[in-house]
């Protein structure tokens, strides 16, 4: 019997990203698709769930219908473009020569282009797919949206994907119209401006990590740097000095020792564009003058560099724990044992090796464990999570602890080794000396911005004192406000 259990629970609702439920516009339009691939499957699914009505055209309805929801309806291109005032077009463009025989239907009606060129296609043609679409349709408002969003991101909601889809068009209104649809179904519009600006919203998808192409070819770089120089000093003067072939050395012993290089080097980067910046808001005695670009870049890398030390960082702990796994280790023990029994030698207990081992793998286990809890706060979903003073401490004191226990896990392993002339091979000083540069200098300058005639004339720069500007104020006596302001 028909009565109010007929009704569905949820009607015009969508389950937002936190858990809430958002209504969908009062008046939600009908909505038309055409085509029936995946991506417009998982559109389908996703407004049905918003509480639109979905109509999908497609040239073989009945072969696709079981593939959509229930709840929408599919059908010819001829009837799906009737009635709905907002049509996506998820089709490629090489197919929209083919839907010119509706242009009566479509005429005064919003098409949503979602298409993707590949990295050819965007290459060869002059203008967008956008643009393309409302040169073929003249009489329709021609929107560019939801070329971002993945067909998972649809299907299992903003939560497991980015909320921001951009939106172009040259009609305020049909961009207005859609960003409400953006709107109920969980997603963040962004206006990019007029349709020309679709050229660039349909490059966003091609690029490939853009902001971590220096980071890692910084990275590479050391990788290479620091290995060709293990190399000499580890395998190529053994066998040219002394005749010893250690080219086995390569696929572990090298690398392992290259990636805590690497990894060291890359924490302090992360470090010094922070006290670069500090050094020039001195000298100048303002914060209102833009850094150099090189500098702003570095600034802006640094999550980036980071992470990559933590991942080299982590590769070195791994590599580590094999090293006692090698063949080779095994008979440098029997090689070891022999030598002592010929010698007639019952102990080898060095003191100082022992106390020096247990101390440099401790603070490397620390420097490890602090540096993967700045990796974990980088993420945006626990980063979110924090209020500025908790991501500053932690990205910011716990990243320089992390410096610090890193620098004295290199000391502790170097020990005395720098001041020995067999250590000197080619003349080349030992690898751990070339790492210690940087990240001494940093711990130096962070150590000199803590003076208080210096952090005092920072805190009221960074105030808003000027050195030859009219606003200028003297902090008060209480040094915890000074304490409490951020740093760069």
């Amino acid at each position: 019997t028909s009565g109010e259990m007929d009704k569905p629970l949820i009607s015009r609702r969508l389950v937002d990203s936190d858990g809430s439920l958002a209504e969908a516009p009062s008046e939600a339009p009908k909505v038309g698709i055409l085509g029936s691939g995946d991506f417009a499957r998982s559109l389908t699914t996703r407004l049905v769930g918003s509480g639109f009505g979905v109509v999908v055209g497609s040239r073989n309805p009945k072969r696709m219908a079981g593939l959509f929801p229930s709840a929408a309806q599919v059908t010819f291109q001829e009837e799906a473009v009737g009635s709905p005032e907002v049509i996506f077009v998820a089709m490629f463009r090489e197919h929209y020569s083919s839907l010119c025989s509706l242009s009566s239907q479509l005429a005064g009606k919003i098409l949503v282009d979602v298409s993707n060129p590949t990295e050819q296609e965007h290459l060869q043609h002059r203008e967008s797919n956008a643009e393309y679409l409302a040169s073929l349709f003249p009489t329709c408002s021609v929107v560019k949206a939801f070329n971002v969003i993945s067909a998972w991101t649809l299907q299992s909601g903003p939560r497991d994907g980015n909320r921001q889809v951009p939106i172009c068009s040259d009609q305020p209104e049909a961009k207005h119209t859609v960003s409400e649809m953006v709107h109920a179904m969980g997603f963040t519009p962004v206006d990019m401006g007029s349709l020309v600006s679709a050229r660039e919203v349909e490059a966003m998808p091609l690029r490939l990590l853009p902001g971590w192409k220096v980071p890692a070819l910084l990275t590479l770089g050391l990788l290479v740097f620091f290995y060709a120089y293990n190399f000499v000093r580890d395998v190529l003067h053994p066998y040219l000095q002394e005749g010893k072939n250690k080219f086995y050395k390569l696929p572990v012993s090298v690398v392992n020792t290259t990636l805590p290089c690497v990894a060291y080097v890359l924490l302090s980067l992360v470090y010094l564009p922070g006290v670069l910046a500090a050094a020039l808001q001195l000298r100048r005695g303002t914060k209102y003058r833009r850094f150099p670009d090189w500098l702003d870049h570095w600034l802006q890398h640094r999550k980036q560099i980071g992470l990559l030390s933590f991942f080299c960082a982590a590769l070195h702990a791994l590599y580590s724990f094999c090293l006692p796994l090698r063949r080779s280790h095994r008979y440098d023990l029997v090689n070891l044992a022999v030598k002592q029994v010929l010698a007639n030698k019952s102990h080898l207990w060095v003191e100082e090796e022992v106390w020096r081992m247990e101390i440099y793998v401790s603070l490397g286990v620390l420097a490890l464990g602090t540096l993967s809890l700045l990796a974990v706060t980088s993420l945006p979903s626990i980063a979110n999570s924090l209020n500025w003073r908790e991501f500053s401490f932690v990205q910011s004191t716990l990243g320089f602890v992390a410096l610090v226990l890193s620098t004295l896990h290199t000391l502790t392993y170097g020990w005395t080794r720098a001041f020995e002339e067999s250590r000197y091979k080619f003349y080349l000083p030992p690898t751990f000396t070339l790492t210690l540069l940087v990240p001494c200098v940093v711990i130096l300058a962070r150590g000199l911005f803590l003076l208080p005639c210096v952090s005092r004339r920072l805190s009221k720069i960074r105030r808003g004192w000027e050195k030859d500007g009219a606003i200028k104020f003297t902090l008060p006596m209480d040094h915890t406000l000074a304490q409490k302001t951020s740093h760069v």
